[in-house]
């Protein structure tokens, strides 16, 4: 500087009191419009964080130090345990699904006109709401098949290939010659060839009978075989129609299976024709008549889907629904960035469009990918609304995941302690994974 000035050269200028950023703002200024976004960020994250760090060290009145006690009972309290198991199944399962869906969508919707379409209506549960999501899901997965859409379809798909009983709450009536016999019906004396038989049954609403029934008659003797008739021995009113013979107004019971036994032995059987009546060969004589238990089995009911068992995929199924579309918009974003002629000239190096799928586009992906995995792996942990709403209260202990024990412990229970522990073993689990994501970032930052 000493030679610049003796040379005559103009004198360094001094360096400025408030220095600017890039844009050209004092950092004053700056600080002075971002105070009161800070001041926010303090009472509602921070504040909150310290808070629950320090009362999960006190004990439920909060007035005891209760030291690690809290934190001592993550370990051993079996509804924490459990919720715990269930949200790494949520952790590792949730996020990998929806995250793999959205894959398959983005890049076949690609291939297709409608695609835009398709978009739209597997993005369009995102904009519900997941209470709203929670009772439409509670009502889709309900036991009886003409409310739940899930038993509806398995119930039908059930009964196109296992016929169910038509006669499930059949049962002899008074005077009858049958008795309880292992969940069916068995004739309490044997039967004669030549002699017909009556097999009269009560029980099944005149609505709910086969739709090939017709009037029932008495069955003709027949010489050397076993004939005799099954039917709804009931007719409507007071004092009308006869007991133990078919009447006018009474329907057969087509299609009742019908066995002849002998000494624990079936020797013959036979189906009711649509009129009730029945031949059985000569074999049956002197056998006691069995209708088995398979004619009066309950309807299948489908399957329980929030029994304790399939609570949780059940639940995580709903999850998936919910957020393979918003997986599926990112993964196309980052998919309409990749150079058409890497995915090209794979094809002219001969791979098939598998080969191509799996070495090209999914390695071109893996940001984007990781990025969507991350997300959802975030929102799992801190999954409550869905389980809350769906999980019936039977199922809520198997169903249980952390953001539902700490609202239970902390209101429910009347432990805030645990509450609070709970919490910052949320905060704990989150941290790796935001860690991961801002690496990740910076990464791509400095490329």
């Amino acid at each position: 500087m000493a030679s610049a000035t003796a040379a005559g050269g103009p004198p360094s200028p001094a360096a400025p009191r408030n220095r600017k950023s890039v844009t050209g703002t004092r950092r004053t200024v700056a600080a002075l419009f971002l105070l009161p976004a800070l001041v926010l960020l303090g009472a509602l994250v921070v504040y909150p964080i310290g808070y629950s760090l320090v009362r999960s060290f006190y004990d439920s009145s909060g007035d005891g130090f209760a030291g690690f006690d809290n934190y001592r009972a993550l370990f051993t309290d079996d509804g924490i345990r459990t919720a715990l198991k269930n949200n790494i199944i949520w952790v590792v399962f949730a996020p990998t699904v929806s995250t793999v869906l959205g894959l398959v969508f983005a890049v076949l919707t690609e291939r297709v006109r409608w695609g835009t379409a398709f978009k739209l209506v597997v993005f369009m549960p995102m904009a519900i709401s997941m209470l709203a999501a929670g009772i439409i899901f509670r009502l889709v997965y309900d036991q009886d098949p003409d409310k739940g859409v899930a038993n509806a379809v398995w119930v039908g798909i059930h009964d196109t290939f296992v016929q169910s009983s038509a006669f499930p709450k059949a049962h002899p009536g008074r005077e009858s010659p049958l008795r309880a016999d292992g969940g069916g019906f068995v004739t309490s004396a044997t039967v004669r060839a030549g002699t017909p038989v009556t097999l009269p049954l009560v029980g099944v609403a005149p609505d709910q009978m086969p739709g090939d029934a017709r009037t029932a008659r008495a069955a003709k003797a027949e010489p050397g075989k076993v004939t005799g008739s099954t039917w709804q021995d009931f007719t409507r009113g007071k004092g009308v129609g006869t007991l133990g013979a078919p009447d006018p107004s009474e329907l057969g019971y087509a299609g009742m299976k019908i066995e002849a036994v002998k000494d624990g032995t079936v020797v013959a059987a036979t189906k009711a024709a649509d009129d009730g009546t029945f031949t059985l060969p000569a074999a049956a004589d002197g056998a006691r008549l069995r209708l088995p238990a398979d004619n009066f089995k309950a309807p299948y009911n489908g399957v329980d889907w929030l029994g304790p068992s399939l609570v949780t995929p059940a639940i995580i199924g709903s999850y998936v629904w919910m957020w393979a579309g918003f997986a599926m918009v990112l993964i196309a974003a980052g998919l309409a960035g990749v150079p058409r002629e890497l995915l090209e000239a794979a094809r002219v190096d001969g791979a098939n469009e598998w080969q191509v799928f799996r070495r090209v586009t999914v390695p071109l992906l893996a940001p984007v990918l990781a990025v969507v995995t991350v997300t959802l792996m975030i929102n799992v942990l801190k999954v409550f609304d869905l389980v809350f709403i769906i999980a019936p209260g039977s199922s809520q202990d198997d169903a249980n995941v952390l953001a539902l024990e700490l609202y239970r412990k902390g209101f429910s229970e009347g432990r805030p302690g645990v509450a609070s522990a709970i919490a910052v073993l949320l905060l704990l689990l989150v941290i790796p994974v935001m860690w991961f994501n801002i690496r990740r970032l910076r990464r791509e930052g400095r490329r």
